[in-house]
């Protein structure tokens, strides 16, 4: 069998499956919108379900693990990142990355540049803008590679309105400035499994805080607050049709007005 016949085959079924996730998770399914998620499917087999595009604000946008998952379908040769010493300032927090792509041995490297400070990334995760700075050249150096117009997710600088609002959405008792085992902080780890599975935020915390037995999220324990997100992260990988529709039954009635 044709490599190729067999790959158009591959993403004209995931296509489907994409189109389909995209409407049962009630995302701005606009057509323009469903038109432009057909088309990047078949073009580079990304999976909705997989987390590998967000929709944001009526636009699209790719992951890092859909960078990834795609340059391991392309059999990239190989990622080289360096750190670029005079354009960073450890003390202020700032940190610039150059990476570079080999799409094969005798290939010609696609260099992109990251860079991430206290000021260009959300207050969810700042402390780790060295981390952060490295993922934003690796993804721009794999979108040249693979001419992705995209922007990615990572790449994206949220506004101050937006950090404020989010983080103080989420439990405070849950989020010290560092866990000293160096893992992500709760509030991270729950966001994060938000955003790379397109979870209602609002649901997540109505259902953890019935998970918790507390009236807020904000309220519950630190070790409650671990127990859900372990929960969480089970069941959206095991399940995640049978997480959402149990997310909806959280959904506020709208009461009828006179």
């Amino acid at each position: 069998m044709n490599p190729q016949k067999g790959l158009s085959k591959r993403y004209k079924s995931l296509t489907r499956q994409n189109i389909k996730v995209a409407k049962r998770q009630s995302l701005e399914g606009s057509v323009p919108a469903l038109r432009q998620l057909r088309d990047l499917t078949l073009s580079f087999g990304f999976s909705l379900a997989g987390g590998e595009l967000l929709l944001l604000n009526g636009s699209w946008y790719v992951t890092h693990a859909g960078l990834l998952r795609l340059a391991a379908r392309k059999h990239c040769a190989g990622i080289n990142v360096d750190q670029v010493n005079q354009s960073s300032d450890p003390v202020a927090g700032r940190w610039v990355f150059k990476a570079t792509v080999f799409k094969s041995r005798s290939a010609i490297g696609f260099v992109g540049y990251g860079d991430a400070d206290p000021s260009n990334v959300s207050s969810l995760v700042q402390g780790a803008e060295l981390r952060i700075a490295e993922t934003r050249a690796v993804n721009r150096a794999l979108r040249k590679a693979y001419g992705i117009g995209l922007c990615s997710v990572e790449e994206l600088c949220a506004s101050p309105n937006a950090r404020a609002s989010s983080a103080s959405s989420l439990p405070t008792n849950s989020s010290p400035s560092s866990n000293g085992n160096g893992q992500p902080r709760l509030r991270d780890q729950l966001c994060l499994l938000i955003r790379q599975y397109n979870l209602d935020a609002n649901l997540v915390k109505a259902y953890a805080a019935d998970f918790c037995g507390t009236e807020t999220l904000r309220g519950a324990s630190r070790e409650l607050v671990e127990s859900f997100i372990s929960h969480l992260s089970t069941a959206v990988r095991e399940n995640r049709d049978a997480l959402v529709s149990k997310l909806n039954s959280y959904v506020q009635p709208v009461e009828a007005r006179s």
